[in-house]
């Protein structure tokens, strides 16, 4: 089949489809096309199998007469207009031998230029008056707009006969159903492989299709009103009408949301089928004393979620809870009253960080909390008291010894730790809770790690600091029932936030210097955040931050900066020698040895260090109460949510905190926008979806990490909500009546490929 892109007659009529044996959704595109063919489709556009290809729909579609409009053209995008051919010219070039021909195509209002060189048969086929699909990257030439050596599809018109035109240059309407009627599809093509090569492919695939065994039940599909899948897949590559697109569209959406629902419905089910051990809260406890001697009153909204924690740990089924919040809200005493139950009733818990900076942080929060009820085995210790323990990659030796030793004896209540806590050498006496921060930089494995190691599997709570939209955390989180805290504690202040443009007003920086030093007289401290270490060093950001919940180190429509941006190594030197010379200035970044980070934290948190000038290593649970004010440099390089995370380390105490944005983007440029959003509002909520309106939903379900396709072509987590809510109810019902799918084997198929897939949904579950 490697003469797929040899032309045929036209013809206007979608054709009939040859009745055949079904050809596998898995099977090899080298199989059915053969090498060089299935080379250009994984190339091009990433596609390995039928299943793939017919995966990979149509963008948009243009329809027969109605041009392509040109405004929303942008420098240096792949594109593929419909327009038509308004001038021809063919030139002599100037200084060497050979010609140039030049094109100009119009919308019917604006006109784009192509430039061919040496190829001046392509005047006998551009004549005037003719239509076409045109692709190619948008380049500029004395402030035109043009594509340079094109290529392009001509719509067949009335007159054309089989020999009067070289046809590969006409569009082929008799193998390529695509491009026959009035509606045409344009695919998300490459420069190697433009949009009528892939119709061309995906239309011999759709003739050999034959009957498809279809995975949603019929009755679900006659409930929602939904077409076949077979209809489908045909009606969205090779749609009569933009109805009929739009119809098929609809049912493929939801085949994406019923397929992620239920494997996470098939999740929940096995969760819900395993034995854990009931942790019944005791009313003379550790929890019981310290609750008394706890120095605030929990919020409202504390007690709601430690309730519904409490009565879920109280059952012998394995609690699986997401509890997110503002930054600030108070989700760690939350959780630590979870794990000092546990500990009441006998068990263990440990607590899971994705840092050492964050893990040592939360052992001496805790510690701090619990003062002497932390100390068991210790002189002046309580009977009501526990063992905290801390384990990490840089744990001495001697000290691992002892911890490992406490842990696996039960000696250890409470064991917060790294991913060291992931290693086989770990083993615990009796783990009844594993609390998990920050869970979006563990992948699924690393918490089967723990929870999978006995048939009496520890309850589990996640955490995070960044609030999720309802729909995503259904989509991401679906294995989970979540929690969130809205209110903030008392005592907490406020934060402003302001943008600081040194392009437009570079004497602002200098302010935002004053700022730092007037903070620091009135016995405050600050922190300065840099997308760099130094050295040339990529931006030290988190290790996967293309998930909703934390942010993506350069934010997808920002351009490359012609300035080099900030570095910690840099600007340290530059503030401590210049214009915070007089105070105490340090710096912390990933490169530096855990004893000395843990050092620099230890005499930020005493109050020795004035200005603290770091990577986002500070970004999530460092509590420093009387650090009032946040400077963030080329804050356009960092995603809307880690803003709104990084500036949640300051007015954690009674002042007033303060965030200056600093940005080198002008008014007008989008990333310069974001901020400003940023800047005026604190809605953790408004602000994740802002950031997951200017992402790919590829990136939001993690196929940036993988390296993966993503497995959601259509479905989007924040317009199709309905779609997802009724999936997750369907899949849920079903799954409660037919746990195995015993009675829909194709569904099970499906199902199975998903999971054996790995796709990117479970890589956050």
């Amino acid at each position: 089949m490697d003469s797929l892109l040899a032309p045929t007659v036209v013809s206007a009529a979608r054709p009939q489809y040859q009745k055949a044996d079904p050809v596998p959704f898995d099977e090899p595109l080298e199989k059915l096309f053969g090498a060089p063919t299935a080379k250009a489709l994984a190339k091009g556009i990433g596609v390995l199998t039928v299943g793939d290809l017919l995966a990979h729909y149509p963008r948009r579609y243009a329809e027969r007469g109605e041009l392509t409009d040109f405004a929303s053209l942008a420098l240096d995008e792949q594109v593929t207009v419909m327009a038509r051919v308004e001038r021809v010219n063919q030139r002599r070039m100037q200084n060497r031998k050979g010609s140039i021909l030049d094109v100009v195509v119009t919308d019917g209002t604006s006109r784009l230029a192509l430039t061919w060189f040496n190829q001046p048969w392509h005047a006998k086929k551009l004549t005037v008056g003719r239509v076409g699909l045109f692709s190619g990257k948008v380049g500029e030439y004395r402030g035109k707009r043009q594509l340079s050596n094109a290529e392009y599809q001509l719509m067949a018109q009335d007159g054309d006969e089989l020999g009067a035109l070289d046809l590969e240059d006409v569009v082929d309407e008799n193998a390529v159903a695509e491009f026959a009627g009035a509606i045409i599809p344009v695919y998300p093509a490459s420069a190697s492989l433009p949009t009528w090569r892939i119709a061309k492919c995906v239309g011999m695939v759709l003739d050999t299709l034959g009957d498809i065994a279809d995975p949603l039940p019929e009755d679900i599909r006659t409930q929602r009103d939904l077409m076949g899948l077979r209809e489908a897949l045909i009606g969205i590559h090779r749609p009569r009408s933009l109805v009929e697109a739009q119809s098929s569209r609809e049912r493929l959406t939801f085949d994406e949301a019923f397929v992620l629902q239920t494997v996470l419905a098939q999740q929940r089910a096995a969760l819900d089928r395993r034995i854990a051990i009931a942790r019944p809260a005791r009313t003379n406890g550790v929890l019981a004393t310290f609750d008394q001697r706890l120095p605030f009153e929990l919020t409202e909204g504390q007690q709601v979620v430690a309730g519904v924690i409490a009565a879920e740990l109280a059952r012998p089924h394995p609690m699986h809870r997401l509890l997110q919040g503002e930054v600030g809200s108070g989700k760690t005493v939350v959780a630590l009253r979870a794990m000092l139950s546990v500990v009441d009733s006998g068990g263990q818990a440990a607590l899971l960080a994705p840092t050492e900076v964050l893990a040592q942080q939360h052992f001496r929060s805790i510690t701090s909390l619990m003062g002497e009820l932390a100390g068991a085995g210790t002189l002046g210790s309580t009977d009501q008291s526990t063992s905290v323990v801390l384990l990490t990659g840089s744990t001495p030796a001697a000290t691992r010894k002892k911890v490992l030793a406490d842990i696996a004896s039960g000696t250890a209540g409470i064991i917060i730790g790294t991913h060291a806590l992931l290693q086989d050498s770990v083993e615990f006496g009796d783990l009844g809770l594993l609390v998990v921060d920050e869970q979006h930089r563990f992948g699924v494995e690393q918490r089967a790690a723990l929870t999978q190691r006995s048939d009496v599997v520890p309850h589990v709570l996640v955490m995070t600091a960044t609030p999720i939209p309802r729909t995503v955390a259904m989509t991401i989180f679906g294995d989970l029932e979540t929690s969130t805290l809205t209110e903030l504690p008392a005592g907490r202040s406020a934060i402003t936030s302001h943008v600081v443009p040194t392009a437009d007003k570079p004497h602002f920086l200098d302010r935002a210097w004053e700022r730092v030093r007037e903070e620091v007289a009135k016995g405050h401290q600050a922190y300065v955040v840099c997308p760099r270490i130094g050295d040339d060093t990529a931006a030290e950001l988190s290790s996967d931050e293309l998930v909703p919940f934390e942010l993506q180190d350069q934010v997808p429509d920002a351009q490359e900066p012609a300035y080099e941006t900030a570095s910690v190594l840099h600007l340290y030197d530059d503030l401590s020698n210049g214009a915070l010379s007089s105070l105490r200035v340090a710096m912390l970044h990933g490169r530096m040895k855990p004893d000395a980070k843990d050092a620099v934290m230890r005499d930020f948190s005493d109050g020795k260090i004035d200005v603290l000038v770091a990577t986002t290593v500070i970004e999530v649970g460092v509590d420093v109460a009387n650090a009032t004010v946040m400077v963030i440099m080329d804050a356009d390089r960092f995603g809307v949510s880690q803003l709104h995370q990084l500036r949640g380390r300051v007015g954690r105490g009674s002042a007033a905190g303060l965030c200056l944005l600093v940005t080198h983007f002008q008014a007008d440029a989008p990333p310069r926008l974001r901020l400003e959003a940023v800047a005026q509002t604190h809605d953790g909520f408004a602000l994740s979806r802002l950031d997951l309106e200017h992402r790919r939903e590829g990136d939001v379900l993690g196929a940036s990490q993988s390296g993966r396709r993503s497995s959601l072509r259509l479905l989007s987590v924040l317009r199709d909500e309905e779609v997802i809510v009724a999936a997750r109810d369907v899949a849920t019902a079903l799954i409660e009546a037919d746990p195995e799918l015993a009675a829909h084997p194709a569904l099970a198929q499906v199902v199975h490929q998903a999971v054996s897939d790995g796709v990117e949904f479970l890589d956050k579950t």
